[in-house]
């Protein structure tokens, strides 16, 4: 990149004289490869959420229910950076597969838990190879396609989250209604062996080797100062209290974790996140858009489960099919927005329109009542899902456009970082919100009996068949008092992506690469320029 006087000019051609896209049909066997492998993140993010009732009905209460998520968020955001850096320095493909090794390993041991905190610990693990899915699998797209070609194979990832996202519910309703919610983490075996072999067959890259040095100090520090902040938000909103000695030196720890963060990344040799990236306005602003619709996102995807399970009543393959909307929002939004990205090089319109889509969902959302028919809540979760397909691609294709090719693996692990961030305290801030409103609305809605029944008994807020096992007097309380508490959480995000929306405004557009490669600092032709590439 160049400075001229205050404006940031991008650096025209990100990528070195040498590099080759790929052809048309080199790349979609490239992509079969890809996509088994994005399959295992995707089925795992959607299968799981239709289980956790059933999960923490059997293994532990629902004031546990956020670590059960956030223990795979938090290691897999904090290695995400890492694996895209790994990546850029020992080739992308043995990097792909080994994370893809670490994340069955780990789906295995959360398979065989006997209790929750094994299940927690179990999923911290099997987000470790989880981080690396995702990102590497992005800056290989950003390898063989050209950022405005990229759209044109959009629709195929979007076919892989739109399976992912129907079989994923459905797969986690029958095995939970079935065998058992164990085999949620049984499936991603088969599915990652077969990713393993197709992987090496179709996943023909050039080896890279460069002169390295693995920042394991940064790694820490990342790791460290975001689990202080996740702890600092979970245990300080259900158990110490905000201001209490342990939840101030949680959040300290965090902050002081922060500060050492960037002070040893200012100077390492090979740094997990540059901070020049952050001169960059495209970076800055598209990974600071990336994590406040993170955290929206992953509050409603989480908690919309249990509106349908405990307050509607289904079971969890009902609820599963339930969520068919919100994916068929997701999978046209994404695939339309993708192809009009190609036809028209122009990305920066579908952040906007899509955050102020998120807008208008959450706030129908926490609207929901009881007797809120299902229709209506299907109109809801499909403006939702609409709202999160413009939303997903759009950034990390802005991003790599907008950075040198030698930073692309970084550059597209900090997008999914940031992302992934929003979404780990998304999902510790909203757990908190719903374990504290639900406890306010019971009080409101019960009275005494909030805290003991007639019997003597307390109600099993974290147990689904508890609840419907109720007397109606008792019950229609708790599903009212559940109700507001989840229009609470949906309420909460409102905000949070309106502030999104400002900040998509300032989103700079530059011309999308068509793929022709320039030496750095050689000028776009005026055609070019004008044509739009």
């Amino acid at each position: 990149m160049s400075q001229t006087g205050n404006d940031w000019q991008p650096a025209v051609a990100a990528e070195p004289e040498e590099h080759h896209y790929l052809s048309h049909r080199e790349i979609l066997i490239v992509l079969f490869g890809l996509m088994t492998g994005v399959l295992l993140s995707a089925l795992d993010q959607s299968i799981v959420g239709t289980a956790l009732p059933r999960i923490v009905s059997e293994l532990g209460g629902l004031d546990k229910l956020a670590w059960v998520v956030t223990a795979y968020l938090l290691t897999a955001t904090a290695a995400t950076p890492l694996w895209g850096k790994i990546s850029d320095l020992y080739g992308r493909r043995p990097i792909f597969q080994a994370a893809i090794v670490i994340f069955l390993v780990g789906s295995a041991l959360c398979g065989l838990s006997q209790n929750l905190p094994q299940l927690i610990a179990f999923r911290a693990f099997q987000g470790i190879g989880g981080g690396g899915l995702m990102s590497i699998a992005l800056a290989i797209i950003g390898d063989i396609i050209p950022p405005r070609e990229r759209g044109r194979y959009q629709g195929y990832f979007g076919a892989v989250f739109g399976v992912s996202s129907v079989a994923g519910p459905l797969l986690g309703g029958w095995f939970t209604d079935g065998p058992g919610w164990r085999w949620i983490f049984y499936i991603n075996l088969p599915v990652g062996i077969a990713a393993l072999v197709v992987t090496t067959m179709a996943l023909k890259l050039p080896a890279v080797r460069r002169e390295h040095r693995i920042d394991f100090l940064g790694a820490a520090l990342i790791v460290g100062s975001v689990a202080a902040l996740l702890l600092y938000l979970d245990w300080a909103g259900t158990e110490y209290g905000w201001l209490s000695p342990l939840a101030l030196a949680l959040l300290v720890a965090g902050i002081i974790g922060t500060i050492l963060f960037v002070f040893v990344e200012s100077r390492a040799a090979e740094p997990i996140i540059p901070l020049r990236l952050f001169q960059n306005p495209i970076f800055a602003v598209g990974n600071l858009y990336g994590f406040l619709a993170g955290i929206a996102m992953f509050g409603a995807i989480i908690f919309l489960p249990f509106y349908l399970q405990i307050v509607m009543g289904m079971s969890p393959t009902e609820s599963g099919l339930a969520m068919l909307p919100a994916v068929l929002g997701i999978l046209t939004t994404s695939i339309v927005t993708g192809q009009l990205i190609t036809r028209t090089g122009k990305y920066k319109i579908y952040p906007i329109i899509g955050a102020a889509v998120l807008v208008v969902a959450l706030l129908l959302m926490s609207r929901l009542q009881v007797d809120t028919p299902y229709w209506q809540l299907a109109i809801f979760m499909l403006t939702f899902g609409a709202g999160l397909g413009c939303t997903m691609q759009t950034i990390t294709t802005a991003v790599q456009n907008a950075v040198e090719f030698r930073d692309l693996g970084v550059a597209t692990g900090a997008t999914t970082f940031f992302r992934q961030m929003g979404g780990t305290i998304g999902a510790a801030i909203f757990g908190a919100i719903l374990s504290n409103r639900l406890a306010v609305h019971l009080a409101e809605q019960l009275g005494p009996m909030a805290t003991a029944m007639p019997n003597g008994r307390a109600i099993d807020t974290g147990n689904i068949q508890a609840i419907h096992q109720l007397p109606p007097a008792i019950q229609i309380p708790v599903l009212e008092a559940f109700t507001n508490a989840l229009d609470d959480v949906f309420l909460v995000g409102v905000p949070i992506v309106a502030l999104a929306l400002l900040v998509a405004l300032f989103l700079k557009e530059v011309p999308l690469r068509t793929g022709k490669a320039r030496a750095v600092g050689e000028p776009a032709s005026a055609e070019a320029l004008s044509a739009g590439l």
